[in-house]
């Protein structure tokens, strides 16, 4: 707000108390008033040539150098103070009268071509509203406080007013609005005023009088002690060791390292944050070196990132959104086409050329997996962006590959109410459905920037060199992310780019040349991810039902079984990776295959589950067929008597059927069982399929009837217990890559097929041995599901004929 208007700079030579005083002290009658002064009669000046501080009344109330020497401001800031008193006595008799108005209210009487020697001016005439036109001008003002020519015209005709009174009524009234809101500011001003002078004096004497920390009594300041000596000392020689280790780590990187924004204190700087010596410089130091000389990495501590951290951070997140952008964006040399399958892969030798590695080196052991891969998803970017920047929605949206995510810090939450400049850190388990291939826990930071009206970009980035660190990782995630274009038809363009380095030694030799493509934790599957959780979403929100759902399902029912599908197979993801979402035991049995992993948990007290102990058991195998071909065997109906147990050995019915996606593959489905005899009520299996180009997923359980029947009709799916059990399939390698295409085979899908590739399948049961939680696994209820998983692994062999 501006006080030009209020306050007369140009007094006289008196500029400490002429700059205080108000122009309402000058009435508007009087007829020596000057005209460079006011060329109307308004409450308010019309222009307002300075900022508030530039008055010299009010700069001198609000910034005071010196508080000890107050006498001249005091008395200003009662004259301040006084005359807008007087001020606020005028205006509110205006108000109280509604509207005074002179005659024509305005300068326009005086007759610009009459000399001002030649006839005296006349003396304005005043007429005092009535109140019912007050009325009515008050009503019109609340509606329209700008009204045109015509609403004038017409008011001054129904009121009996000319339309010049009108129109210069509206003008005072409107003038009178914004100088009681400036007097409201004015007064905020103030009371903000009094208190930063109260906290400063408050200031001013704990400074004055200091206490001791320890025991409360006043502080005597002496010479300096034995103990601050030594701490300065300390201080000299880390900052010595921090410039060694600067120019060391610039000569490593090829570019020179400045050391982190020191305290003002250089007692801070020894003590650190936690009273020990060296501690703030002990995690700096590891940061360019990014521990070369180490065979793994380590997890940082869930500590409170400290101001040091933050900058770090900033700094690190800065780079690494520089060098997605960059990646995202060049083509050849830094990218190339592979012969066989027509994947980007990354040119290393380009890549270390180009960048300078924004984490350090990579460790001893580790390899490099990288990927790039671009699509249009049925999402803007405003709301992909939203998905990503929240922990949970994330998960949601990758509930296959993300185990567990969780945000622990929030550095920046954007900037102007977006996500624009949003960072945080987050920590997140990340899974292939296998048994052979180990979670892989990072902690990384997420930075969201927006480049672009309608382009956004997220990266993340792994913090492992720079945050104190407790236990031993075997992954660390480079800069990778997406770049998010908006498209003109609601749909946006993803450039998703994946880069880590990760501890090989840790995979089993059958999933190495999946991860080593960038297949296995690649770009791909995240956009093919991304993809289909976009479209099941968008035919959840669509009014029209597919015409492949051939039950009448209602839109609750719907979204109950999609519910309780979804519960379904995360229970199952997390069955087959041994997430710490379910606290799982693995057993050693000596009687179970190498390949077979085998775990145990108590399930109490969790309606989505039958009491009791839990066993599950998972095996990878490699077969030689298409992953299309063995998808589409292990999800039809018809064929389920050839290798489940659950079939009584018949032909199972689709008795209700949900479409998530346009391809056929894409649904929840309910089946039925045909019953062994007429005895025997049959069974309901609730199964949920799931295909995309990265790979396909099989998922099923056996469900209650009554309560299917209360998930269908719209009822809570919260409490309806299962197990799954399910299968999930992946190609062999980078060469498989043509074959699935919206589910559809482009290639030979014959057994053996060379240009096709094999398949890898997961096999995965859980299954409820005793209904006491208290019970003891025993050795025969291991053996029976190591056989279950066994039988059915060669049935499938045999049904696909690919024994060997």
């Amino acid at each position: 707000m501006n006080f030009g208007g209020f306050i007369d700079d140009s007094s006289g030579p008196n500029d400490g108390l002429g700059g205080a005083r108000i122009v309402a002290d000058v009435p508007y009658n009087t007829p020596t008033m000057p005209t460079g002064v006011f060329s109307q009669p308004r409450l308010v000046s019309s222009s307002i040539p300075k900022n508030m501080f530039n008055s010299p009344g009010l700069s001198l109330a609000l910034q005071q150098p010196n508080i000890d020497n107050q006498g001249d401001e005091t008395r200003l800031g009662e004259n301040f103070e006084g005359s807008i008193g007087r001020r606020s006595r005028e205006e509110e008799h205006e108000s109280r009268s509604g509207s005074d108005n002179m005659d024509g209210g305005s300068g326009d009487d005086h007759d610009p071509t009459t000399a001002a020697g030649d006839k005296p001016p006349r003396k304005k005439r005043y007429h005092r509203h009535t109140p019912q036109q007050i009325q009515e001008l008050e009503a019109l003002f609340k509606e329209c406080p700008h009204p045109d020519e015509k609403q004038r015209l017409e008011l001054s005709k129904r009121l009996c007013l000319e339309t010049r009174q009108v129109k210069f009524w509206f003008q005072n009234r409107r003038t009178q609005m914004k100088t009681q809101l400036e007097r409201h500011e004015n007064s905020l001003l103030r009371q903000e005023n009094d208190k930063l002078r109260a906290e400063n004096m408050s200031i001013r004497d704990a400074m004055r009088n200091p206490i001791c920390t320890n025991c409360g009594g006043p502080a005597i300041i002496g010479d300096m002690s034995l103990e601050e000596q030594l701490l300065r000392i300390e201080n000299a020689r880390l900052k010595d060791e921090l410039d060694r280790v600067c120019a060391l780590a610039g000569k490593f990187l090829g570019r020179p390292i400045t050391g982190p924004p020191l305290p003002n204190s250089s007692l801070e700087l020894g003590v650190g944050t936690n009273g020990t010596f060296g501690t703030t410089m002990a995690t700096t130091t590891t940061l360019p070196l990014g521990h070369d000389a180490l065979p793994t990495m380590v997890v940082p501590s869930n500590r409170p990132a400290t101001t040091l951290d933050r900058s770090m951070f900033l700094e690190l997140a800065l780079a690494a959104m520089d060098e997605l952008v960059k990646m995202a964006q060049t083509d050849e040399p830094l990218w190339i086409k592979n012969i066989e399958g027509g994947r980007e892969m990354l040119n290393h030798d380009e890549y270390l050329r180009t960048f300078t590695p924004c984490i350090g080196l990579k460790p001893n052991g580790f390899v490099t997996e990288a990927s790039r891969e671009t699509g249009v998803v049925i999402i803007n970017s405003l709301a992909l962006v939203e998905t990503l920047m929240d922990s949970n929605r994330w998960a949601e949206m990758f509930h296959c590959m993300i185990a567990r995510t969780s945000t622990t810090d929030v550095i920046s939450n954007g900037m102007g109410g977006t996500r624009n400049g949003a960072l945080q850190l987050m920590n997140a388990e990340l899974q292939i459905l296998s048994p052979l291939v180990p979670v892989r826990e990072v902690s990384f930071l997420r930075f969201c920037k927006q480049h672009a009206e309608g382009v956004w970009a997220v990266v993340d980035v792994s913090v492992d060199t720079i945050k104190e660190s407790t236990t031993f990782v075997t992954c660390r995630r480079l800069p990778s992310g997406c770049v998010v274009q908006d498209m003109p038809n609601g749909y946006s363009k993803v450039i998703w780019v994946e880069h880590a380095e990760y501890d090989e030694s840790q995979v089993h030799q059958l999933y190495r040349p999946l991860l080593s493509s960038g297949v296995g934790f690649g770009a791909q599957r995240w956009v093919a991810a991304l993809q289909r959780q976009c479209e099941c979403l968008a035919i959840l929100m669509s009014s029209t039902v597919p015409t492949r759902d051939h039950t009448a399902i209602t839109a609750s029912g719907r979204r109950s079984m999609l519910k309780l599908a979804q519960r379904m197979t995360d229970n199952f993801c997390a069955g087959v990776c041994a997430s710490t979402v379910h606290k799982w035991n693995k057993l050693n049995a000596g009687n179970v295959d190498e390949d077979v992993r085998v775990m145990t948990r108590k399930s109490i007290d969790d309606p989505g589950e039958p009491p009791g102990i839990v066993l599950s058991a998972a095996t990878s195998v490699w077969l030689p067929v298409s992953p299309q071909r063995l998808f589409d065997f292990l999800r039809d109906e018809r064929l389920r008597s050839e290798w489940d147990i659950l079939s009584n050995g018949g032909p199972m019915q689709e008795m209700a059927h949900i479409a998530k996606g346009q391809d056929h593959g894409n649904c929840v489905s309910l089946l039925r069982a045909s019953a062994m005899n007429a005895n025997q009520s049959s069974m309901l299996i609730l199964q949920e399929t799931c295909i995309d180009a990265a790979g396909s997923l099989v998922v099923y359980a056996p469900v209650d009837i009554p309560a299917m029947h209360v998930v269908m009709n719209g009822g809570d799916s919260a409490y309806v217990a299962l197990l799954p059990s399910g299968f999930a399939i992946v190609p062999d390698g980078p060469r498989s890559h043509g074959p699935i295409s919206n589910g559809h085979v482009n290639g030979n899908t014959g057994g053996g097929s060379s240009s096709v590739g094999g398949s890898l399948l997961t096999v995965a049961f859980q299954i409820l041995v005793n209904s006491l939680p208290t019970a003891k696994v025993t050795v025969e209820s291991v053996e029976t599901v190591n056989n279950l998983i066994s039988c059915t692994v060669q049935k499938i062999q045999a049904a696909l004929q690919c024994e060997s």
